[in-house]
């Protein structure tokens, strides 16, 4: 079957180029809903058309997030442009949905330890590192022991979103526990 080659392509291109796992997957995810929305056709039969219709499809009738859209259109292109070698003009007829502007939603002090102090155990450790490092979710799961610097009260957090190593922060309520 070309579908299983033609993803396991993908999965490959990603890798060599050391995206996220997380992007993989939610780019063989699409590539995939982008093909079975098409009937099962190959993408090599497929081009601007195709792409545009399933673009505007998951905007007006799904009404997917614009950050989604985006997230698609990116796995799509990437598709063609590294798996199939094939350069596509700019898609004029895609329906792209418009951010809303919105003022991001900062806590307060007091509700951070409220909302810390309603957590226990291993969660309570993941809160009190996500929100006195600055760490991202995965990469707190992902942390190690070895990476932890108590003298220096920092973390090295290993392969981040770049896949880069990079330094933070530990918080001090944390090496005095």
């Amino acid at each position: 079957m070309h579908k299983s080659r033609l993803i396991d392509q993908l999965r490959s291109a990603i890798r060599v180029r050391h995206y996220s796992i997380r992007t993989e997957q939610a780019y063989v995810q699409w590539v995939k809903r982008y093909i079975y929305f098409h009937h099962k056709r190959h993408p090599k039969e497929m081009g601007e058309k195709e792409i545009t219709a399933f673009l505007s499809y998951l905007a007006v009738h799904r009404r997917v997030a614009a950050s989604t859209q985006n997230q698609v259109l990116s796995a799509i292109l990437f598709l063609y442009q590294h798996v199939l070698d094939q350069d596509l003009e700019w898609l004029h007829d895609v329906v792209r949905i418009k951010r809303p502007a919105r003022l991001p939603t900062v806590l307060s002090r007091d509700q951070i330890r409220s909302l810390l102090a309603e957590l226990y155990g291993a969660n309570k450790l993941i809160g009190h590192l996500l929100f006195g490092s600055g760490m991202r979710l995965i990469e707190c799961l992902l942390l190690r022991v070895k990476d932890i610097d108590f003298d220096y009260q920092q973390t090295t957090i290993r392969k981040d979103k770049g896949g880069k190593d990079r330094v933070t922060l530990l918080p001090e309520r944390l090496v005095s526990s």
